[in-house]
């Protein structure tokens, strides 16, 4: 292979250096081969690669996602064995990232998750007497900080405390009350050493969660109050001749004028999160707090409700509480591991900053597909590969410069454009499954790609552009057959979406560094990204206002597939501090036909009256989603949105809307899951939904199919409607083959096929009318399903020979009627029984219905009964028609003949009648 089409192919395979081949021709092929074989390790299951160059934890867990694999985890015997082995075969003796599973989350991310769920302690407004008791013994105190969170009932406007400390010789010791002003506020005062402090410090008594900070140090007699991070209160001067007591009694809800008794001054309202340090916190201590961090240094006390006896009133709930202000957390289930030949494993913890080889794990059957397609791709390249090369010879040197997965974003944006390009000139030829795979990978790449200062906003632009534009040309749906061939390599069309997430949310700051509103439109997908200045931002400084996005419209039709962020919930975010939202809004149109049928998708059934049959649950709309960044930090937020119903309705099926989300955590192995968490329909309607969920992440409507059931009344009704109906005609058919008999009828072929007629419907519907009975043994049901076949076939056989009697009395008397009557029994009962018995012989397992007597509608079975049924009718007809032209003639020829008068017309009529 040449230099410049290998060049061109490890442009997309981005693949670690244990699976690329060199670059060129020469005598040092084959040992550089087996250099590269030393790098990867298989086993029975699973494929381990070693890739040796060093990055983050974080850049090393992205590389691997973007090979679809992931960073290996070290818990399993297997997984270390495999590990160990490859280190000691590729002669690897320092440490390399490894993936702890034990820890909860390996996001470097601390805004996934902005509502957090705390314990509290209700004090409710019908009863006074209503306190907590803080278990623990307290030692002298030189400095002292008190957080709290606490919920204040806007209908109690007296004085109340929210804490009081008391010592067994002093009671005031340290005690925070508060109190409503004219205004609406609630003000908060502190007392130290038996000292009230002025009210001064306030929020506003709308009823929400506020964060609540004093701190006091002996040294200088330094006080401040803190509300929801801000100092709103602080002075100096306070008695600063003694430590606070020890031995004390820490009271929630209640002022203590006697040494843990004699309790005043309510507080009604929820109390949590109550946390007691030994120390004066910072002014960024508290700020973190109220962020919802923690911080143990010198922690007193930590809110524990075990550590708490409170009064019988008081009651236990559970708080939701919004953390505004975010900061970085540590970085969790990096872990290292070191081994060699010589020495045993070592499993170690270092600064997940560290730049460190690393190893990815992919399956077995994943690494043998990839390979497989990678080959296939280097000996006989694709239209578009040829293309991208044809294109590419002028940036051969950018083009190869990032084995690792990593590069510049001027690179990334140059590789993104000569595949746009390349894309454009191979439209026709379309993608193949190699092409996509080498695509997706690209996207990967791209999604993670450093923003390095200084970044022209017109390179983030175009990198954005035809970032969008690959995508689009990924998920259109002329490639479902192309997903379906990758599926054992990539996880599925929602890869695609995350790496759009991914590279809008990382980009963002840069793409609206000069503008306010940017949308890009393509035929599949509709990116939005808007970015609003809430009041005390810079950028105009503009009012909150709420945010609605909706697909793009055509010139026939208006999309009603829309998604918006609540005003409400604008106003919050302003509230709780931040300045600048950005909201990033997509709309996928093509997504739902590159779905297999319930791929992904564990559904409850939500109709069990009984009325309606549960078949399947299917991806029914177009996806949408909104990310929000709050000061460009990730926020969750509840939004409202509508999508269109983009399935058909077949007869006899009705189809229950489901709201639901995509869960990158749900089965990260498979890349996520369906998932109906935290959303709720608002409204049907005929042709969309409303859905309203608590969070923010992509959003579809899943369509639960059912069949229509009769309820067990009809059911019922319909049972005896049979039985009568039947019963009376089977009495009918009885009674007329018994005249025939007795009366004494002339023996012709006409009475033949009568009595033979009469026979076929009666055994049918006697069968009929016991076939419910039957329903209850499998075996029997078959059986009577089979012996209805065969007898309503014989019956519409049998009404077929009286319209071919019909014919040969009336049309054609050119048989005799011993030849008619063989042939009449030969389609008669003949006929069924080739019928029923090849149908038998062809779907024996598809014959039945599930929970009837009778043909499986579901499948073709069915047709072997409708398919004969149409014919005989199809014949009728015509009889029908030919006979009535015939007898027509005939009359018209006797009317002339026995009275050629005027009045032979009225004649005529009457006698075709």
């Amino acid at each position: 292979m040449t230099g410049a089409l290998h060049t061109g192919l490890m442009l997309f395979s981005f693949v670690v250096v244990c699976e690329s081949e060199p670059t060129h021709a020469g005598p040092d092929r084959a040992g550089d081969l087996h250099e590269q074989s030393k790098l990867l390790h298989l086993t029975s299951n699973w494929a381990f690669h070693l890739v040796n160059e060093s990055l983050d934890f974080s850049g090393a867990d992205r590389f691997c996602r973007g090979q679809f694999s992931s960073l290996v985890p070290v818990e399993q015997s297997e997984d270390r064995g495999g590990v160990l082995e490859l280190l000691q075969q590729a002669a690897h003796r320092t440490p390399v990232w490894v993936r702890d599973p034990a820890k909860a989350a390996s996001k470097p991310l601390a805004l996934s998750k902005q509502y957090l769920q705390f314990p509290a302690l209700n004090f409710p407004r019908d009863s006074r007497e209503g306190f907590a008791r803080v278990n623990m013994s307290f030692p002298a105190l030189s400095s002292i900080s008190v957080c709290v969170r606490v919920q204040w009932n806007p209908e109690w406007n007296e004085v109340s405390t929210i804490f009081s400390y008391a010592a067994p010789v002093f009671t005031n010791e340290f005690q925070l009350r508060g109190q409503v002003d004219m205004q609406g506020r609630i003000l908060l005062a502190l007392i130290i050493h038996g000292k009230h402090l002025p009210y001064k410090a306030s929020f506003p008594n709308d009823g929400d969660w506020h964060h609540i900070c004093v701190t006091w140090r002996l040294s200088n007699g330094h006080w401040a109050i803190y509300v929801d991070g801000d100092k709103k209160d602080m002075g100096s001067g306070s008695d600063t001749s003694r430590n606070i007591y020890g031995d004390g009694i820490l009271i929630l809800g209640q002022d203590q004028d006697s040494f843990g008794g004699n309790f005043t001054e309510p507080f009604f309202g929820n109390i949590t999160d109550l946390n007691v340090w030994n120390m004066s916190l910072e002014a960024r201590h508290v700020r973190a707090l109220s962020a919802c961090s923690s911080k143990t240094q010198e922690l007193l006390f930590s809110w524990n409700l075990e550590h708490v006896s409170s009064h019988p009133v008081v009651s236990e709930v559970q708080a939701l509480l919004f953390c505004p202000v975010h900061q970085q957390m540590e970085l969790q289930g990096c872990r290292t591991l070191q081994g060699g030949s010589d020495q045993p494993p070592l499993l170690g913890l270092t600064d997940c900053s560290d730049p460190l080889p690393f190893i990815c794990r992919s399956s077995r059957e994943r690494f043998l597909k990839m390979k497989q397609i990678r080959d296939s791709q280097t000996s006989q390249p694709t239209a578009f590969m040829s293309q991208l090369l044809k294109l590419s010879n002028h940036s051969q040197a950018v083009l190869g410069q990032q084995p690792s997965g990593r590069g510049s974003l001027s690179q990334v944006s140059a590789l993104l454009e000569v595949s746009v390009q390349a894309l454009q000139d191979t439209q026709q030829e379309g993608l193949q499954p190699a092409d996509m795979v080498s695509l997706i990978q690209l996207l990967s790449l791209a999604a993670n790609v450093p923003t390095q200062p200084p970044t022209k906003e017109t390179s983030i632009q175009e990198l954005s552009q035809h970032f969008i534009s690959v995508a689009d040309s990924i998920i259109s749906a002329d490639n479902a057959l192309k997903w379906q061939a990758i599926k054992e390599v990539v996880n599925g069309p929602m890869d695609v979406v995350n790496t759009i997430d991914q590279m809008v949310t990382s980009l963002s700051a840069s793409l609206m560094a000069e503008t306010d509103h940017m949308t890009i439109l393509r035929p599949n997908i509709k990116l939005e990204v808007q970015q609003q200045w809430l009041q005390g931002g810079s950028r105009g400084s503009s009012e909150s206002r709420g945010s609605s996005f909706c697909g793009p419209e055509t010139e026939r039709l208006t999309n009603l597939d829309c998604i918006s962020v609540p005003n409400q919930k604008i106003q919050d975010l302003h509230n709780n501090g931040f300045h600048k939202l950005t909201l990033v809004n997509t709309w996928y149109g093509s997504l739902r036909p590159l779905f297999n049928r319930e791929e992904n998708i564990t559904m409850v059934p939500t109709v069990t009256d009984g009325s309606q049959r549960y078949l399947s649950t299917v991806l029914g709309s177009s996806l949408i989603s909104t990310t929000v960044l709050g000061d460009d930090q990730p926020l969750s937020t509840a939004v409202s949105f509508q999508l269109q119903h983009r399935v058909q309705n077949p007869t006899g099926t009705v189809y229950d809307p489901v709201c639901a989300f995509w869960d990158f955590d749900l089965n990260p192995e498979a890349g996520g899951w369906w998932n109906t968490r935290g959303c709720d329909i608002v409204s049907k309607h005929h042709g969309y939904t409303v859905c309203y969920c608590n969070h923010t992440t992509n959003f579809a409507l899943l369509l639960q199919v059912y069949e229509a059931q009769r309820s067990p009344e009809n059911e019922k009704a319909l049972q005896v409607l049979t039985l009568i109906g039947c019963g009376v005609s089977l009495c009918g058919l009885l009674f007329t083959f018994i005249l025939f008999i007795a009366v004494g009828v002339p023996k012709s072929d006409r009475t033949t096929v009568h009595k033979n007629l009469i026979v076929a419907l009666s055994v049918a519907e006697l069968l009929l009318m016991c076939s419910d009975w039957a329903s209850a043994n499998e075996a029997a049901c078959f059986m009577v399903t089979a012996l209805l076949h065969l007898f309503f076939m014989a019956s519409f056989s049998w009404m077929l020979v009286e319209g071919l009697l019909l014919w040969s009395k009336v049309v054609s008397v050119n048989i005799s009627e011993d030849r008619r009557m063989k042939l009449y029994y030969i389609i008669g009962w003949g006929l069924p029984v080739l019928i029923v018995g090849v149908t038998l012989a062809v779907s024996v397992d598809e014959y039945k219905a599930e929970d009837h007597c009778w043909l499986n509608v579901k499948t073709d079975t069915i047709w072997a009964f409708v398919g004969p049924v149409v014919f005989v009718l199809a014949v009728n007809a015509v009889v029908l028609c030919r006979v009535v032209m015939v007898t027509v003639s005939s009359a018209r020829r006797r009317a002339k003949m026995l009275s050629p008068s005027s009045a032979s017309k009225m004649q005529t009529f009457d006698l075709t009648w």
